[in-house]
């Protein structure tokens, strides 16, 4: 904790990434999104984390067979109560509470602070909830999805340069679709792409997609759907976030998620990810996490009448987790609640075109939503935007404002493309 002269009187509690299993110390060096203790520390702070309970491992989740209390710490339980013991601590040493409680988090972070407002909407009286990972059982879902597409037809798997000339080939069907040509893409669910419209003429080359390398694209952009109902499991990447397909289309899927099947869902050790059935397996996903990881509850009531704010935010680029999971959980909120209007006074999610997964990316992606929700908690000045900026070698080239959806930023006409103050965010 900092020392008494130099504490801003509020708490901030920091999220984990994956499987959990660290303490989120970090560092106090300029960071993209800053969500690590040291940086809430050099910013005045008291800080906390949790490892959940448990140690990292190799396989993230060998923690859980046989032990469903530390699979309950690491769902909600743990974070609850670090944040019930981190300010009765804080009240010690300070002999005051704090005036104001944050979370901040991204990922595993994100879907904890939704979790948060979900089912202990006291402990905090702001969330940053970046690219949340609240759907956790269909995203694990999601990302086998992806290894068994790229993997059906050898050669499906898209090796790094077949990836670009995807990218490359979307970027000129889109790129300018909202009037400006920047190598990013505003709005990604306005691009109709069909990468089979790449497929080889003749012998396979390095400027063209095999049948099976094209049907993998189609597919991750689909994502995961019940092959006997056609229901929507997962939904998939969209347009622009080719380059970063290679956790789930490379040799083996992301680790996370066959490490979810294998110790929590099915208790094999030896379980093969080609081997989940997307319409049996997936009711079985469902049924043996039984609401418990899962953070999609979009009652938010709770929450908001205690003055609570949450600012949610994702990457259109992000290749882990995908960008539309946060728009459906948005709009479970609005329908739950009333409409846009009973919602936006309370909670709003902020889209970064070319942002990656937390951060990283070819668009605007470092921003700190941390004082925007300051801003809105204690003074009450809603966000109408956050800035975003991209880095090149420690220099700001560009920044963008992030509207608040669906909104989205439209270029005035005039002034560098590359200036936030040359766009005003509007509704599509």
């Amino acid at each position: 904790m900092p020392p008494p002269e130099s504490w801003n009187g509020k708490y901030q509690a920091v999220g984990n990434g994956g499987w959990a299993g660290s303490i989120s110390f970090g560092t106090a060096a300029p960071q993209p999104i800053a969500r690590t203790m040291a940086s809430a520390l050099k910013e005045g702070y008291a800080t906390s984390s949790t490892d959940t309970g448990h140690k990292t491992a190799r396989d993230g989740a060998s923690f859980a067979p046989g032990h469903p209390e530390k699979l309950r710490d690491f769902a909600d339980r743990a974070v609850h109560t670090m944040t019930v013991a981190s300010k009765a601590v804080i009240a010690a040493f300070y002999g005051a509470g704090p005036k104001f409680s944050y979370w901040n988090g991204c990922s595993t972070g994100g879907r904890q602070g939704l979790m948060a407002a979900q089912r202990h909407p006291e402990d905090f009286d702001g969330i940053i909830a970046g690219a949340p990972a609240n759907y956790w059982t269909h995203l694990m879902a999601g990302i086998v999805w992806g290894a068994q597409a790229a993997h059906k037809d050898q050669p499906g798997n898209i090796p790094a340069q077949k990836l670009s000339l995807l990218h490359d080939a979307v970027l000129r069907a889109c790129d300018a679709l909202d009037g400006v040509k920047d190598g990013v893409i505003e709005d990604p669910t306005r691009c109709n792409f069909d990468p089979h419209s790449l497929e080889c003429k003749g012998n396979e080359g390095p400027a063209c997609l095999t049948s099976a390398q094209a049907e993998a694209a189609s597919k991750m952009y689909s994502g995961a759907k019940n092959p006997r109902t056609g229901q929507q499991i997962y939904p998939g990447m969209v347009p622009g976030s080719e380059l970063g397909w290679d956790p789930v289309n490379g040799l083996q899927p992301l680790g996370i998620a066959e490490s979810h099947f294998r110790n929590v869902v099915f208790k094999d050790p030896d379980w093969d990810y080609r081997r989940l059935d997307f319409d049996a397996g997936i009711a079985l996903t469902d049924k043996t996490d039984n609401g418990l990881i899962n953070a999609t509850d979009p009652n938010l009531q709770a929450f908001f009448a205690r003055g609570g704010k949450l600012i949610q935010y994702h990457g259109w680029n992000d290749q882990q987790i995908s960008p539309l999971n946060s728009i459906n959980y948005y709009s479970s909120v609005e329908q739950k609640l009333g409409g846009s209007t009973n919602v936006r006074d309370s909670y709003r999610l902020f889209m970064a075109p070319g942002m990656m997964h937390c951060g990283g990316g070819e668009g605007p992606n470092q921003l700190h939503p941390m004082a925007a929700l300051e801003r809105w908690r204690e003074s009450g000045l809603a966000p109408g935007q956050i800035i975003a900026a991209h880095v090149t070698n420690g220099v700001i080239d560009s920044t963008r404002p992030l509207c608040p959806y669906p909104q989205v930023a439209v270029y005035n006409g005039t002034g560098s493309t590359n200036d936030a103050g040359s766009f005003s965010c509007k509704t599509p």
